[in-house]
């Protein structure tokens, strides 16, 4: 499908050299179009831009970027939305700083449904694991689309987990749309791109660098109605989409977890400063004001719809929630070390349980 001049306008525009969102912002206000913009003499242009923007502006964008893109665009799975556009998020237009331009690969509808940003540790335990998934198949059945980053553990996880429901989930990536960052998440990305959708600010070629990450962290939460957070040290850069979710004026809630733990210290610290700590899915249609629009909203069984023996149910309540190694285990429940072993067995095939490195195991459901 051929691109339209409007939008060979705006590629042109937000592909130049060293002109950034704010300018581009800022000449949009003035001028009105890009058309008008890459049109005005340089005299007029550096009213508003330096001198040396304002050149590059009247040279236009590298020809061979722009026909990349346009060919791209030839796939009807791909498209650009501009701040033109009728569907251009209308949350993102409400943030301080909306791209000009977003790159889509998938389903554009999804734009502008009731989403729900989860976000958490690349290096998650199996709890974690565990609460992202149910959390966000909850949600998406109760009609929230699941925005993450597309990150290893709990985003990897809540993608998936608002696949699983109808309301399906949005990849918001720190690269240009042609690349898969990380590469173990590609056939995540095919699943995204069939049945949920990517998004990206960068263009074309923008490979994974540091200093996008924090920026694409904003378009995750302007997107959101709110933000949870599952998992995360005091460093992690979900406090970062945290802190830009309360400053766009989001909803901020946390999932709390052991005291022992370094991923359960940054949920801590945004409970402390006033975030909503989340035990079950109703504290965040509670706290979202949210009507669910489906009955399955439970994010997980309760210990009553548990199908296990009774043996290995005592043994759960020994084993408790926390990271435990198999000698508490034995010396809590007052059993042999070969019949815990093979309860604990039991409890993992059943998925109950996980094992962790150095003969340890956590309670995952």
């Amino acid at each position: 499908m051929k691109a339209s001049p409007d939008i060979e306008s705006w590629l042109n525009l937000t592909l130049i050299e060293g002109l950034g969102d704010e300018s581009i912002r800022k000449l949009l206000v003035a001028f009105g179009n890009p058309t008008e913009i890459l049109s005005a003499n340089t005299n007029l242009l550096e009213r508003f831009v330096k001198k040396q923007t304002a050149h590059n502006i009247s040279r236009g964008a590298d020809r061979s970027k722009i026909e990349a893109t346009l060919k791209w665009l030839e796939d009807p799975i791909n498209s650009v939305v501009t701040l033109a556009d009728h569907d251009y998020p209308a949350l993102l237009l409400n943030i301080s700083d909306p791209p000009p331009l977003l790159y889509l690969k998938g389903q554009r509808k999804l734009l502008n449904v009731p989403t729900l940003a989860i976000v958490g540790s690349r290096n998650a335990t199996p709890q974690g694991i565990a609460n992202a998934s149910a959390f966000a198949e909850a949600a998406s059945n109760a009609g929230f689309c699941i925005a993450s980053g597309m990150a290893l553990g709990i985003d990897t996880a809540a993608h998936h987990g608002g696949l699983r429901g109808p309301s399906a989930s949005i990849a918001i990536v720190g690269t240009g749309l042609d690349i898969v960052y990380p590469a173990r998440n590609r056939e995540l990305a095919h699943l995204l791109a069939k049945d949920g959708a990517l998004i990206s600010e960068f263009p074309l070629g923008m490979p994974a660098l540091g200093r996008n990450f924090p920026r694409r962290n904003r378009i995750i939460s302007g997107l959101s109605l709110g933000c949870l957070v599952i998992e995360a040290t005091l460093q992690s850069g979900s406090l970062i989409t945290a802190k830009q979710a309360l400053e766009q004026g989001r909803d901020v809630m946390a999932i709390p977890g052991s005291i022992h733990s370094p991923l359960s210290k940054g949920c801590h610290a945004l409970i402390k400063q006033g975030a909503k700590l989340v035990e079950n899915f109703q504290d965040i249609l509670d706290e979202l004001n949210y009507r669910s629009t489906s009955a399955q909203a439970a994010p997980h069984k309760t210990n009553n719809d548990i199908d296990t023996t009774r043996e290995n149910a005592v043994l759960l309540s020994h084993l408790g929630y926390d990271v435990t190694d198999i000698d508490t285990i034995c010396m809590r429940s007052g059993l042999t070390v070969e019949a815990v072993s093979a309860m604990l067995l039991a409890l993992e095939l059943d998925g109950m349980i996980a094992s962790l490195p150095g003969g340890r195991y956590q309670r995952i459901r």
